[in-house]
């Protein structure tokens, strides 16, 4: 039994290599679209429709894009303002916030904290 990244591994292979097919006329088999390519084989992901585009507001679909979105600068993941803005950039924002910190419980039954200041940096996309 393979490794599960590399079965990981194979199937984002065969999802990006997909192929886009449509009916024939009678309805009864796959033909590919974009015959320039090679044929898909069995072992080969194909596709029907093509994905909508989350990046953009489609309201219709229902999707409201991803303009105005917080997204963390620092993370590679799906979180990540690369990918969460679909390459537009993002806009940083600092602002200072005052919160409760260094806390004290006294017995019995009170808390005492001091105010703090602090920036807050927050990502937005365009």
């Amino acid at each position: 039994m393979p490794a599960f990244r590399e079965t990981g591994d194979r199937l984002r292979d065969r999802y990006d290599a997909a192929s886009e097919v449509t009916f024939n006329r009678q309805g009864t088999r796959l033909i590919q679209r974009n015959r320039a390519f090679n044929r898909p084989t069995r072992d080969d992901f194909v596709y029907i429709e093509r994905s909508r585009n989350f990046c953009d507001a489609d309201p219709v679909a229902g999707s409201v894009g991803t303009r105005g979105r917080k997204c963390n600068r620092k993370s590679a993941g799906t979180d990540g303002c690369d990918l969460m803005c679909c390459g537009r950039g993002y806009v940083t924002a600092r602002r200072r916030v005052t919160e409760r910190c260094r806390c004290k419980f006294h017995w019995c039954c009170r808390v005492e904290c001091q105010l703090c200041e602090k920036t807050v940096e927050t990502n937005t996309c365009k």
